[in-house]
């Protein structure tokens, strides 16, 4: 949702809230802000009935030297400097009311006397009758505040059964909630069609055996490829038998042996019809790395039309199309190439125009593909923004995009990345390689070590879960976003990584989206939380590479001297003005 206050004193606030983050952005061009120390921001739950001011992690250096990567403080006291802020620890469906109180002075005598701005927020519900609903994991984007939560420790090191499904069911969010919730609510008589990548996450195998034995038809289509590390096939066929689920519930994907079968969704059909209903989809693996670690998304469509495309998708997978492993080399890409023909024809590569070419509401795009126009169509989308894009890319940014984004200039949208890892020349393309920079208007952030149990144990257990993909330990997500504060915003995500072996290799499955302002402030609003988390890594990352002094960053400023950083053009003043042009609309 999207609020805007009354201008107080020359300050405007415009948020947009998701599920559980509220981003803020103060307009301050017409405020005196001589002597501005921050804000003390205050937070009224009229839901719950509790007031309080926020919590924040930076001190004034004379105050407390020494901070450490547990300490916490309150805005009261140690204000926010910033004008643009989120709160990621709001509940579904609340009311809330903030109040930023301008602080000035100094930090030993702070001048509380100017009256604060204020705004009233409410909170997207958790489950609703749009035809979207989100769910984002926690995960490692949040181990500062698992830090501070858990006291530190290790999630396999709890021995208290109670307190380690606290700590999980925290890292998880709604995510694994929101995933049981969709298998229970077929009834007998009901049909759920899996198509997983990995599937071994014990408890949600248990949900599938007693859908079944409540008189649910469930067939699941599981990789099963006979690869080298024979992954995930071992692992899901050992889950499977632990779960008790018959062999005729299963689907073994074997064919099209050189790509992996990555899709993570289901299909909900409604009675002995079988009425194509909703789809669970997203980025989620049902494994414990990819619920509890990595950052993942779960998305329940309610749209009929969607549903029976993907009820189609799963009928075509079933029968285990493409090459077999017995195939000799001319039969196996003549298997293929039918097999990819087949998936073009329930949808066709969209072309993309000036005025995007997108239809309105919701689009399935369906892989492996007969090319990378799909992959070109994603780039020129990011392209055609008018303010503001953000992507998600697990496995760095591919050439097709930076060849769309490399004469963007420093006047044009402003574009987000989330890297799984700081993108850096290989060795044998330094010539060739293409830096997208401030430049460019774009800025990336991306997975950075900074030591901590959380992060160790999401390492160990995707080195031990996920061995093909060990090196994806932070951003597993895969969703863009084109104006999502306009009026027509546009989301594409689902399972395929944005590279050319997710669009002609490997079986995946996206959605696009177009018009539905819900599901794009959640999106817009999780990419923020995200975002600001591994921005604030990275650049603590890149300051110990360079052995530069980085305390002050640890640190408040104790005078107005922050405020410079918002000068026109700095990305600051550029993230101010993207919320201000996109909600005064």
């Amino acid at each position: 949702m999207r609020f805007t206050s009354r201008k107080n004193n020359g300050y405007k606030i415009y948020a947009v809230s998701g599920v559980n983050t509220v981003s803020f952005a103060i307009d301050f061009d017409d405020a005196d802000v001589r002597g501005l120390l921050g804000f003390a921001v205050e937070r009224h739950d009229k839901t719950e009935g509790e007031r309080y001011f926020m919590q924040g992690f930076k001190v004034f250096k004379d105050r407390i030297s020494d901070p450490g990567p547990d300490t916490s403080v309150s805005t009261f006291d140690y204000p926010v400097q910033s004008f643009v802020w989120d709160d990621f620890t709001g509940k579904p469906d609340h009311e809330y009311e903030y109040f930023f109180h301008p602080l000035k002075g100094s930090p030993q005598n702070i001048d509380r006397s100017e009256s604060p701005l204020q705004i009233s927020v409410k909170t997207e519900q958790l489950y609703s009758n749009d035809a979207h609903d989100v769910f984002f994991n926690r995960g490692v984007a949040s181990s500062q505040a698992y830090m501070r939560r858990f006291q530190g420790v290790s999630p396999d090191k709890v021995a208290d059964p109670e307190k380690a499904r606290q700590i999980f069911d925290w890292l998880a969010r709604d995510l694994e909630h929101a995933l049981v919730a969709f298998i229970e609510q077929a009834a007998k008589g009901d049909t759920l069609l899996l198509c997983m990548y990995e599937f071994h996450y014990q408890p949600i195998l248990d949900k599938c055996k007693e859908a079944i034995d409540r008189g649910v038809q469930v067939r699941i289509i599981i990789d099963a490829k006979n690869n080298k590390e024979k992954f995930p096939r071992d692992d899901n066929l050992a889950a499977i038998k632990k779960a008790g689920i018959a062999k005729r519930h299963i689907i073994l994907r074997e064919a099209n042996q050189s790509h992996i079968q990555h899709n993570k969704f289901i299909v909900y059909l409604k009675g002995k019809l079988q009425k194509p209903t909703a789809v669970w989809t997203g980025s989620t693996n049902i494994s414990e790395g990819g619920i509890f670690g990595q950052t993942n998304v779960g998305h329940w469509v309610r749209d009929a039309k969607t549903a029976e495309h993907y009820f189609r998708y799963w009928q075509l997978l079933s029968v285990d199309p493409g090459g077999k492993p017995s195939d000799s080399l001319s039969e196996s890409r003549q298997d293929n190439q039918g097999f990819k023909q087949r998936v073009m024809a329930l949808q066709n590569d969209i072309e993309i125009s000036a005025n995007r070419g997108v239809p309105k509401g919701i689009t399935p795009i369906f892989s492996p593909r007969t090319s990378t126009a799909m992959l070109a169509a994603y780039a020129h989308l990011l392209d055609s923004a008018k303010d503001y894009a953000a992507i998600t890319l697990a496995f760095g940014i591919p050439d097709i995009v930076k060849q769309a984004l490399k004469d963007n200039t420093a006047k044009g949208p402003i574009t987000f990345m989330l890297l799984e890892k700081k993108d850096v020349p290989d060795t044998r393309d330094k010539k060739t390689f293409i830096k997208l920079t401030a430049k460019n208007n774009i800025y990336q952030a991306w997975g950075s070590y900074i030591e901590d149990p959380l992060y160790q144990w999401t390492k160990e257990v995707n080195t031990k879960i996920l061995q093909l993909n060990h090196h994806v330990m932070y951003i597993h997500s895969k969703f863009l976003l084109v104006d999502p504060l306009g009026d027509d915003p546009l989301i594409v995500t689902g399972s395929a990584n944005f590279s050319e072996a997710s669009t002609t290799g490997n079986d995946e499955n996206m959605i696009i989206i177009r018009g539905n302002k819900r599901a794009a402030d959640i999106y817009f609003t999780e990419f923020n939380r995200l975002f600001n988390h591994f921005y604030f890594r990275s650049v603590y990352e890149d300051m110990k590479a360079n052995k530069t002094d980085n305390q002050a960053s640890l640190f408040l400023a104790p005078d107005d001297s922050w405020i410079k950083k918002y000068h026109v053009g700095s990305l600051r003043y550029k993230r101010v003005k993207f919320f201000e042009e996109g909600l005064a609309r």
